[in-house]
Parts: structure tokens; C-alpha cells; sequence
């Protein structure tokens, strides 16, 4: 008889065993790993069905990997032992080959360890539990009780662990703002995880505050893949969207809590790379679907669906919601392999482009993504920030949501070079945001800036060459693609530029770049600080100077954790951040640096600044100088920036209410300077 196909086990061979026939939500399935340095690695999953008492049988119809690891078609799975620990599953390989038998020893009854911590901003709570029973609106079968999100994810798979106890950040300061920028939480996410020692298990860290500085539309950032441990993190804002119930329902508070709860549970899913409920077909969440054919389950009642989004709304989904993730989901969690962690991989859209999206015979909008200048051409170096355009291409009004422009869970970002796989951009952040339905009459279009140069799957504009960027647009019709556009990175102008490349071509500089500076990262903005110097004329200066000069154009909050209190990531010693002496401190103003910087990034060459930032962020960046001169008493200057930053969008013939808006801000402006100057020995001040 042949000896069996199988590699023998051993030192250079590892193998195991998940077998998900009992416990809560059962899948029927097993499914393993063989790996080891010679041989390679290969993942099967077996569909199975009962073949007596502690026996199943049936037919392996996934593989990844190096299948001839695994000739064989069918498994037949017999387990035995009174105790768990007892316990040994002895598999049979048939079929396709000779028969080979495989013994398990038990380990644990889940997939994987995690762990999380929850962090609150002081005056904040963290709902990390509901009452299932506490809101009349819910299942009649739904079991009453005190559901924790532990609890959730252990139901899923996972041998959940806390670090220590609920923890309250103090504000050693109370002075400035109430309320969190992107780069802020950037900030504080990158503190706390530069504190976080390398460990084994996978982490989550859940962060409490309470708004952001967009108000109470966004209920949450999430942050992927900072650092090297499959680690994931989120800022979720109490004082949002998700904590305002509909009028008149029948328990206002129960439904705070609940939707609260979903929330945090929802952007906890994303961190084991779950899609929304609605975009499987599209990937998990960035990349190709994991298994052909995957399908989207859009009115699935599950944490990764919202609730607002399926036939009858909230009401209707909170009625047949039983606080779990949908069978595919679960199968996904349990059972893929572990490198569909890896995002940015879009091998699907070479050979298939947007083919599989579901678009709609006669669409309702087009779809543009444009570059705001002459022609689609970058320096090399300069970030490449594009348009989007969306516009209502029928003769009668469409509502619309603007958030869909916004949102990364809701559009598709391809970015190709010539001669190079097609990558799928993904942005370093992610926003739960609150939908805003707008009606758009005939020809009107709304706009939104789209940077594609780094995110979470490194610089994938960077290198000199040609590019392709389209974009898919997920609606509630259908799908929205635009046509591609061609684009062009030149090459380097100089041996600086070539120098500097490595340097800036980092993920810590795409950080800063991308959340508009950072005060934590030091070593990118020295980075920044060199370019600033020594490509003064070039318009990676720009971004540069900006991203300098904003973060300390006024006072901000910063997570501060004292040097030597890094936390360990074990579960049984770990300590949490209210354990090492952590607080929230007010980072004072450094308003005539700032200034120097920003006047230099935005208003030294107005119409170069409008190109290079796009004409949304430009607007968006001027106005933010302009709040912070008007808070620092200085009305005059603030009024003659906001009069430049009209002109120059004037001059690139933006539209007539864009042009209006910034009138009506300027006349806000020149009062007050005015009021100002009548009471100030000297006059007017001078620029």
C-alpha cells in the first residue's frame, strides 16, 4: 500500500483542526491548515453532516494554497473523550488518493484569542452591554438578557479577553474644545499603540468620546492596521446621530442604548475584516470576495447591515434582530484563511474591470472623477488629490445622499499603473456617518475631494509612470461607475527629489499627510520639515507646510501616556491606560509658527495652492485659517484671506453659490475688523 500523501508531522510541519459542529450557531463545517517551511501551506473547508453519534462525513470543496498538499475529496471525522480536554477528532482523508488519518488533539472550543479594551474621554460611559429585553421593539423568541460585546464575539468564535475594567482618561486640562478632529484621534490611536508591546493575540481598542468636530453627523472613526499585530482600533462619539432617537418612540432611552450598542458591535465587525451585509460580492471589506460567487444578503439582519437601510427601516430590522452576525458572516470569521486579513489585492479587476458591478440599465447619475487643472499631469511627490462628481443626468429631482461621497464603505477606489496589477485603494480611516438625503434637481452635481495617493495599502501613487483611477459608487439602485481617468506621475526633477523619496514614500508621512499633521509623530514631520527646506518650489512643499503648520494653529487635545508606561498585551497582565497614569492634555497654540506655515502652504501662489489641494480642500483649509486668525482677534487679516481665497476660486470658475457662500462669510468678517480698527491706535493692520 502506498504510504500516505499527507506530509508526515513533525517539527517543519504544523496542522490543525477547526471542527463547528456544536455550540452556538453551528455551521457544519471543519476546515484545517497544513503548513511547514518545505511544503508550503494550504487551507480546505469541508461541508459536513451527521454520520452517527460523535461522527461526521462529507466532501472538502474549498482549497487555498498548494493543493497537493490535500489530494483527497471527502473527510469523515470521528471524535472521542468524556472530557474536553480528553478529547481527540481522528480524520480520515478518502477519495482521490489513498486514505490518510490524521489525530487532533482538542485545544479550545475557539477560533482564535482577541482582546479588547475599552477607553472613555472623561464625562463619557461606554455601552458595552444591552438589555435585549429593555425596547418593545425586538423578537418574540429574543432570550432576555444583560448581552455583553464580549459575549457577541465570543458567540462568534472568538476566546474573547479585557484588559483590566472600564477606564477613564482624565483631562488633566480642562481648556480647549469639547469636541475630536480626525487628527486628534489619529493622534491619540497612534500614542496608544506605540505604547502597545508586540503580542501574540490580536487586539481592539474602543474609544469613547464624547463628538467631533463635524457635530453629531459622524458617530465614529475607525482606524485599520496600525501596527504589525492585526490590530484595529475605533473612536466612537456618544454625542452623535446614533444617540438620537426617532420622535415619539416608544422607549426613547432603550433605543439610545441599543443603537449605541450596535455601533460599537458593527465597527468592531470591520476590525475581523467583515463587509457590510450589502457589498460581499465586492470583498472583505476592500478586497475580492473570498469565496466566487459570494452573495450580497442586503436585507440580512445582522450587525454588519444598517438598520435603516433595509425594507421598513430601523423599525422594521430591530423587530427580527437577534444581536448576531448573519451564517456567511460567521463562516467568513471562523473559517477563511487568515491572509484575507491582507487588503489592497484587486487581481479581480484586471481580468474583469467593473463588470461584476451591479449598474443599472438607466442610471439616474453619472459619475466623474476628474483632476482640477489643465491636464491630469503631478509632480512627482505631490500627493495626488482628485474630484468627484455626481450628477443628476435626469429631467426629473433625486434624492441623494452626500454622505455616499464620503464614505469609503460605500465606493470602490481602483488605482492601476501601466503595466502593473490594478490595486484597491483604501483609505487610512473609515466613518460611521449619518445619512444626509438631499434632493438634486436636473443637471445639479455634488462634489466631493477623493486623495488616492496613500491609505492603508501603502503609496499607491508614487512612483513616475501612468495610471488608471475609476471609481463604483454603491447606491440603493444600484451601482455607479464612472469612466476611467488617465492620469501621470512625472518624474523626479532633481537628485533631491530622488533622496527624499525614501523618506517620504513611508506610511508614517502618508499618515501625516493624509489626517493634516500629526503632534505625535516626530519623525514624519522632521521628514516634512526637510522638504519644506529643501523642495521649497515644489508642491510637496505645500502639503508639507500645511501639515506642519495646522496641527498647532490652535489648542488640541492629546492622549498623553507617560514614557515607560507601554501596556502589555497579555490578557492575564495587561494593564489599561487609566491603570499607567494616562490622561487627555490641552496642547497649547503655537499660532505665529502656524501662521507662518500656512500662509506659505495656501496663500503664497493662491492658484498653485487651488490645484495642488483640489478646489474642496483648498476652500476647506483657507476657511479652517481663517477660523483660527478671527478666534485669535485678528478680523482684518481673516477677511482679506477669505477675500483671497474667493478671487482665486473665482478665477478657476467655480460655481456662482460656492463664490456666494465665501461673499457672505467675508462680509461676516469685514464688520468686525472694521468695529476693530476704529478702536485701535495705528488703523488697519497691513500685510
Amino acid at each position: 500500500m502506498d504510504p500516505p500523501v499527507l506530509p508526515r508531522p513533525g517539527r517543519s510541519v504544523v496542522e490543525d483542526l477547526r471542527l463547528d459542529v456544536d455550540g452556538r450557531y453551528p455551521q457544519m463545517v471543519a476546515s484545517g491548515t497544513i503548513r511547514g517551511w518545505l511544503v508550503g501551506r494550504l487551507h480546505w473547508i469541508a461541508d459536513l453532516a451527521p454520520a452517527g453519534p460523535n461522527r461526521w462525513t462529507g466532501t472538502i470543496w474549498y482549497r487555498d494554497g498548494n493543493a497537493a498538499l490535500l489530494p483527497h475529496s471527502s473527510v469523515d471525522i470521528k471524535v472521542a473523550g468524556p472530557f474536553p480536554w480528553l478529547r481527540t477528532a481522528t480524520v480520515a482523508f478518502t477519495g482521490g488518493a489513498p486514505t490518510a488519518t490524521r489525530t487532533y488533539r482538542y485545544e479550545s472550543a475557539y477560533h482564535h484569542k482577541v482582546e479588547f479594551e475599552y477607553d472613555c474621554e472623561q464625562g463619557q460611559a461606554a455601552t458595552l452591554s444591552v438589555d435585549t429585553h429593555a425596547h418593545p421593539n425586538r423578537p418574540g423568541t429574543l432570550p432576555a438578557e444583560n448581552l455583553t460585546l464580549e459575549t457577541v464575539y465570543r458567540r462568534a468564535g472568538f476566546d474573547v479577553s479585557r484588559s483590566t475594567g472600564d477606564n477613564i482618561i482624565p483631562s488633566a486640562d480642562a481648556g480647549g474644545d469639547t469636541q475630536w478632529s480626525d487628527q486628534e484621534m489619529h493622534d491619540a490611536m497612534q500614542t496608544y499603540w506605540s505604547r502597545f508591546a508586540n503580542a501574540a493575540q490580536w487586539s481592539l481598542w474602543v474609544f469613547f468620546a464624547r463628538q467631533h468636530v463635524q457635530g453629531s453627523r459622524l458617530g465614529g472613526i475607525m482606524f485599520d492596521d496600525i501596527g504589525p499585530n492585526h490590530r484595529q482600533g475605533t473612536a466612537m462619539f456618544n454625542d452623535s446621530f446614533v444617540s438620537q432617537a426617532p420622535a415619539g418612540d416608544a422607549a426613547p432611552a432603550a433605543w439610545v442604548q441599543r443603537m449605541r450598542f450596535w455601533t460599537a458591535a458593527h465597527e468592531m465587525g470591520h476590525a475581523f475584516n467583515l463587509a457590510h451585509s450589502w457589498q460581499k460580492s465586492l470583498g472583505a471589506p476592500y478586497g475580492t470576495p473570498w469565496l466566487p460567487g459570494l452573495a450580497d444578503e442586503p436585507e440580512a439582519r445582522s450587525f454588519m447591515n444598517y438598520p435603516y437601510n433595509v425594507s421598513g427601516g430601523q423599525t422594521a430590522f430591530f423587530a427580527d434582530f437577534a444581536y448576531r452576525f448573519s451564517d456567511a458572516e460567521l463562516l467568513f470569521m471562523r473559517h477563511a484563511p487568515e491572509r484575507f486579513v491582507q487588503m489592497g489585492n484587486a487581481d479581480w479587476f484586471d481580468h474583469h474591470g467593473f463588470e461584476q458591478a451591479d449598474v443599472v440599465a438607466e442610471p439616474a447619475l453619472e459619475l466623474v472623477v476628474r483632476a482640477n487643472r489643465e491636464r491630469p499631469e503631478f509632480e512627482f511627490l505631490e500627493p495626488v488629490v482628485l474630484e468627484l462628481k455626481l450628477t443628476n443626468s435626469t429631467t426629473r429631482p433625486q434624492l441623494i445622499d452626500t454622505s455616499l461621497l464620503r464614505s469609503a464603505d460605500n465606493m470602490t477606489v481602483i488605482v492601476k499603473r501601466q503595466g502593473q496589477a490594478a490595486r484597491q485603494f483604501a483609505p487610512f480611516a473609515r466613518y460611521c456617518l449619518e445619512p444626509d438625503t438631499v434632493v438634486l434637481h436636473p443637471g445639479e452635481s455634488h462634489y466631493a475631494a477623493l486623495p488616492v495617493s496613500v491609505g492603508i495599502g501603502g503609496w499607491d501613487l508614487a512612483e513616475p509612470g501612468r495610471y488608471l483611477v475609476q471609481v463604483a459608487l454603491q447606491t440603493g439602485d444600484g451601482d455607479v461607475v464612472s469612466e476611467p481617468l488617465l492620469l501621470r506621475v512625472a518624474p523626479p526633477h532633481g537628485y533631491d527629489e530622488e533622496y527624499l523619496a525614501q523618506d517620504v514614500f513611508t506610511e508614517k508621512v502618508g499618515r501625516v499627510l493624509a489626517f493634516d499633521g500629526s503632534r505625535v509623530l516626530d519623525g514624519a514631520n522632521d521628514t516634512l520639515h526637510e522638504v519644506a527646506e529643501r523642495l521649497g518650489d515644489r508642491r510637496v512643499a505645500l502639503h508639507a507646510r500645511y501639515a506642519l503648520g495646522a496641527p498647532v494653529a490652535a489648542e488640541g487635545k492629546q492622549l498623553r501616556i507617560p514614557e515607560g508606561a507601554s501596556r502589555n498585551g497579555s490578557a492575564a497582565d495587561g494593564r489599561a491606560l487609566g491603570d499607567v497614569g494616562a490622561d487627555i492634555v490641552t496642547v497649547k497654540a503655537q499660532p505665529k509658527a502656524a501662521q507662518q506655515d500656512l500662509e506659505a502652504a495656501l496663500l503664497a501662489s493662491p492658484a498653485v495652492a487651488a490645484e495642488t489641494f483640489g478646489h474642496i480642500g483648498y476652500r476647506r483649509r483657507v476657511e479652517a485659517f481663517t477660523e483660527v486668525l478671527a478666534a485669535e482677534g485678528e478680523q482684518q487679516h481673516a477677511a482679506q484671506v477669505q477675500g483671497t481665497l474667493h478671487d482665486t476660486l473665482a478665477e478657476r470658475g467655480v460655481l456662482d453659490r460656492v463664490l456666494a457662500e465665501l461673499e457672505a462669510r467675508q462680509a461676516e468678517l469685514r464688520p468686525r475688523a472694521k468695529s476693530r480698527s476704529k478702536g485701535t491706535k495705528g488703523g488697519s493692520r497691513k500685510r
